[in-house]
């Protein structure tokens, strides 16, 4: 097995000097926590089970550095580079990836641009690490997709390798539903589906899952089961794994030469004052601004720590041509200048501000220095920070201060939460950080720490790892109930010797399209002829199941020598003769519970009372999928009670809500006719939960067929509708070939 990373950037850049490339480590959250796992792995004598893909940092457009840059990353990182031109990567990394995507999802739709140009670079470039990907492809091979700038790579590289093993993880904050909407339909939709053609799909919080898996079911209509999705064949997952970080790195590092010498050198500058720091990158996601607000708020409603405490402020240049952080670099410019005016004098500056990036070695000191680690985030996937911070307090004090909106608050309980939209909020939490007894310090970065330690980045890469290869198993046990080429052939030669055949299949959903609307329903003129073929061979007795009244039933099949069924086993009719009931029933209770459905039809918009001779059925197909899931429950709990009162039987169908007498189902009309034919041949099928009924009434040596994914009390599962049209017109073809007719293929 092999672990193939893919991300836009490689763990390092490339870099042109005097004609020759000469590689420089990267940074950023992915790189560090992905780096240190493979690192471990290598450790471990894994080196040869893994490779990185991605961008080098540089467009190279001469074939021998090219080949040159190949073997050396292969060589010395075991990585691939995916090249392209600085045009392509303009437009796709500050275009789309940036200037669409980044927006939205942290929630500052008004910076999002829509350009059409932008997007089908973004293509393009998904394309071109698809076709890289396929260039050093092995059998075996598990392909790890990183972030939002490849949302289309799974599905494309699904369509190359269906057997691929293939997960994604979505580093920053996947928005709500109402956010996500807001990119054109199309394009929202291809980047669904691209991330969809992944075996797992991870996020960092739960909220990010759910907004996922919300997205999928208003835009693509996939509902869920436990995160499970399926479509056809195919079933994937969606689930949560926050990301950890390299605890001991991080712990370790205070006492070494380099960060000893950086804290000496801090320790003299920060002497009889108190600490508060923070570091981030310049971007509008990051809260400078609100951070800086809530501090000079502090100042103003605490005199009485002016000279006695300091912000020390890092902020990493990021983006520098974009005229957005442009503008923002001078607002927190200002901002500090401001603050320092307002409250600063020749011997106290409050806010210490470099805008640069600074060394591991200096990273960890001032981590291990500062009383108070200051985070505000508007919006943040996770924030490692947050968690760097935790992990290099030595000597475990030190307060935490965390934004709510950071993915890393969900589980760092024990840090001052904060609002960072509210500046005496974080004003209140600094003087509470800041007057926190050093017991109280120790107590919540003990439990941070013992946290961060066990969920550490290499139990996240694993953890994902894992559940990949258990998604995998899953879709192996569905796959084995897949009606196989063998089992078909089986089913068939069978069928061909039977004296008896007897045959259930459902219409609607399984022969026919499941409609939006009940009255666009009806049969199409080639099933009509292919069930006609089927019943007609002399010795096949056809059912035809549907919820459907009779009139309408008897409309689109009483022509054919079938048997039919109503209202999910209410009526029957067995060829050439009358409709009767399969039991005794009456209709009286059908005015006390029409005015309750009613309401219910009120509630819910573009939902349909069907009252038929002896039921009731609340369709609510065109409806909102999650008003109708609120409303359909709260009617079957009212149902529940005034139901048993009248010896009545509640059915949940496909998107409807059927009430009829007890005892009546498929499986008691499937028994009527396996009662009277005495069948040495038997197959049922159909694709909802109506039909389940129906399997459990057939013999064991039965054929039951479940239409599609989902678990079933069906022997075997065909992919989708277009499949058990197939089948049907094999059987057809087997009993020609039994006949002695000639097989036309």
């Amino acid at each position: 097995m092999r672990l193939v990373v893919v991300s836009n950037r490689l763990p390092f850049t490339v870099v042109e000097k005097e004609g020759k490339l000469r590689f420089k480590a990267s940074s950023g959250g992915l790189v560090s926590g992905l780096g240190a796992y493979i690192d471990k792995m290598r450790s471990l004598g894994h080196a040869a089970e893994t490779l990185w893909v991605g961008w080098p940092g540089i467009t190279v457009d001469k074939p021998e550095l090219r080949a040159g840059l190949k073997a050396k990353a292969l060589s010395d990182h075991s990585a691939y580079p995916v090249f392209l031109s600085e045009e392509a990567m303009d437009n796709f990394y500050f275009g789309f990836c940036n200037g669409t995507l980044w927006p939205l999802c942290h929630y500052f739709p008004t910076f999002a641009k829509y350009e059409e140009e932008y997007w089908e670079v973004y293509r393009e470039v998904n394309q071109a690490f698809c076709d890289a990907l396929l260039e050093i492809a092995q059998p075996g091979d598990i392909f790890w997709v990183h972030d939002y700038q490849l949302m289309l790579l799974p599905a494309m590289l699904r369509a190359r390798m269906p057997e691929a093993l293939i997960g994604f993880f979505f580093h920053i904050p996947f928005p709500s539903f109402e956010i996500f909407r807001l990119l054109p339909r199309t394009w929202r939709e291809q980047l669904l589906e691209g991330l969809n053609g992944s075996d797992l799909v991870g996020f960092h919080t739960n909220d990010y899952t759910q907004n996922f898996l919300r997205s999928c079911l208003r835009n693509l209509g996939l509902e869920h089961n436990l995160g499970y999705l399926s479509q056809g064949e195919r079933t994937w997952k969606a689930d949560t794994f926050p990301m950890g970080i390299d605890f001991d790195k991080y712990h370790d590092a205070v006492g070494t030469p380099g960060v000893v010498k950086e804290a000496d050198k801090l320790r003299r500058k920060m002497e009889n004052v108190r600490t508060v720091f923070s570091v981030d990158r310049l971007d509008y996601s990051k809260g400078i601004l609100n951070r800086l607000e809530g501090y000079a708020q502090f100042l103003a409603d605490n005199p009485d720590w002016h000279r006695r405490v300091i912000l020390i402020m890092v902020v990493v240049p990021s983006r520098t041509g974009v005229e957005q952080y442009q503008i923002m670099k001078r607002q927190v410019d200002e901002a500090v200048g401001r603050i320092n005016g307002e409250y600063g004098d020749v011997h106290w500056t409050p806010v210490l501000y470099q805008y640069r990036s600074v060394s591991f070695d200096q990273l960890i000191a001032l981590y291990s220095l500062s009383d108070v680690a200051l985070l505000t985030p508007l919006r943040d996937g996770m924030n490692l920070v947050a968690k760097e911070y935790v992990a290099a307090r030595a000597d475990q004090t030190g307060v935490l201060i965390l934004s709510e909106m950071a993915g890393a608050a969900k589980e760092m309980g024990e840090a001052l939460i904060v609002n960072p939209n509210h500046k005496k909020e974080i004003a209140e939490a600094i003087r509470t950080a800041l007057d926190m007894p050093v017991q109280e310090q120790v107590r919540n970065i003990q439990a941070l720490q013992d946290r961060l330690r066990r969920y550490s980045v290499f139990r996240w890469a694993e953890d994902f790892v894992e559940r990949l290869r258990e998604v995998r198993a899953r879709q192996k046990q569905m796959e084995s109930r897949l009606l196989t080429q063998d089992k078909r052939q089986e089913m068939l030669e069978a069928f061909a010797k039977a004296k008896n055949p007897l045959l259930f299949l459902d219409c609607e959903g399984t022969l026919m399209p499941m409609p939006l609307d009940t009255k666009q329903v009806s049969p199409d003129e080639e099933l009509v002829e292919l069930l006609g073929s089927l019943a007609s061979d002399g010795k096949s007795r056809v059912v035809l199941l549907s919820g459907r009244d009779k009139e309408s039933v008897e409309s689109w099949f009483g022509e054919l020598p079938v048997d039919l069924v109503a209202e999910h086993g209410v009526w029957i009719r067995d060829q050439a003769r009358a409709w009767s009931l399969i039991l005794p029933m009456h209709a009286e209770w059908k005015s006390t519970l029409i005015p309750l459905l009613n309401a219910y039809v009120d509630r819910l918009p573009r939902s349909r009372l069907i009252e038929k001779e002896f039921s009731l059925a609340f369709h609510y197909r065109q409806s909102d999928p999650e008003q109708a899931f609120l409303r359909a429950s709260e009617l079957l709990d009212d149902l529940v009670g005034l139901t048993s009162n009248f010896g009545l039987q509640i059915l949940e169908g496909y998107k409807v809500i059927e009430i009829h007498n007890a005892g009546v189902n498929k499986h008691a009309a499937a028994m009527h006719w396996l009662a009277e034919v005495n069948p040495d041949f038997v197959l049922g099928i159909g694709d909802d939960r109506t039909d389940e009924d129906l399997f459990r009434a057939l013999p064991e040596n039965g054929y039951s067929i479940k239409v599609g994914a989902s678990k079933s009390f069906a022997r075997f599962n065909l992919s989708q509708r277009d499949d058990v049209r197939k089948l049907l017109l094999h059987m057809v073809q087997a009993n020609q070939v039994a006949g002695g007719v000639s097989l036309r293929v």
